[in-house]
């Protein structure tokens, strides 16, 4: 892969305490683009070192979001296309090959391109639950941009798009320590963006949509044939969609309770 010449490609990241993650993820990137920038907002570990090592641009800007933070990660690239990937995610070998082919006899036609994110969850990978996830990651930068509510983000373009062969291999959990304090602080967050785009709390909230999100992942979602790793994942995101909830109704509670009379 190092021997083969790079693409008119960048690739964006965004960093916060990575040095255990970002070594794989950059290993994956050898070779492939012309570019790496990472974006990096506060590390305190090496993380910084290790994205010199491999070759990367590193800079640091303030946490502003994950929204924000994406967008000035793609505007720092140079290059006309742009790969965004996170710090706990590896580009397979299979996804590296679609990637080149699409640039073997020029650009491609279309303006983004999605790819499937598969995730490696307590021990094994989960194909399911979490499964097939397509997101898009691959964008003519000129057209793109990060939107969403935090932190929930979501890569847009203008134009056609079209999805590519091989997946994006997905490293984000740690153990169901790690897991439960994720689920609490993206809960936490998502309250916090619902409150500041208006979005008022409604008591069937927390009735109807923490049953229906393990109901999706664990049976429309075939989870359950993802053994008890698809309970716990379903179950998880039961547990996330009250905590989000419930987190916005303590939000407006408190709120009104600082409005004067």
């Amino acid at each position: 892969m190092a021997t083969q010449n790079p693409l008119p490609l960048s690739v964006a990241i965004i960093t916060l305490n990575e040095e255990n993650k970002l070594p794989r993820c950059l290993e994956s990137l050898q070779g492939l683009a012309a570019e790496i920038v990472v974006i990096d907002s506060g590390s305190t570990d090496s993380t910084g070192e290790i994205a010199k090592q491999y070759g990367a641009s590193f800079s640091f800007n303030p946490w502003r979001g994950h929204v924000a933070q994406k967008n000035i990660a793609l505007r720092q690239c140079s290059q006309p296309w742009v790969l965004c990937v996170d710090a706990d995610e590896v580009v397979s070998s299979e996804l590296a090959n679609s990637i080149r082919k699409l640039f073997a006899d020029g650009e491609p036609e279309q303006t983004g391109f999605y790819v499937n994110r598969r995730t490696f969850y307590l021990g094994r990978w989960i194909w399911h639950a979490w499964y097939p996830e397509w997101r898009l990651r691959l964008v003519r930068k000129d057209q793109a941009e990060w939107r969403g509510l935090d932190p929930h983000d979501q890569l847009t373009v203008v134009g056609p798009t079209a999805r590519l062969e091989g997946d994006l291999l997905h490293y984000a959990l740690a153990d169901l320590h790690d897991h439960f304090q994720n689920v609490i602080s993206n809960s936490r967050t998502m309250a916090d963006s619902y409150a500041r785009s208006g979005k008022r709390f409604r008591w069937y909230y927390l009735v109807v949509w923490p049953w229906w999100d393990f109901f999706k992942h664990l049976v429309l979602r075939q989870g359950w044939r993802d053994g008890w790793r698809g309970w716990i994942i379903s179950f998880m995101s039961m547990v996330g969609t009250f905590a989000k909830y419930a987190f916005l109704w303590e939000k407006q509670r408190a709120d009104s309770d600082h409005c004067p009379p």
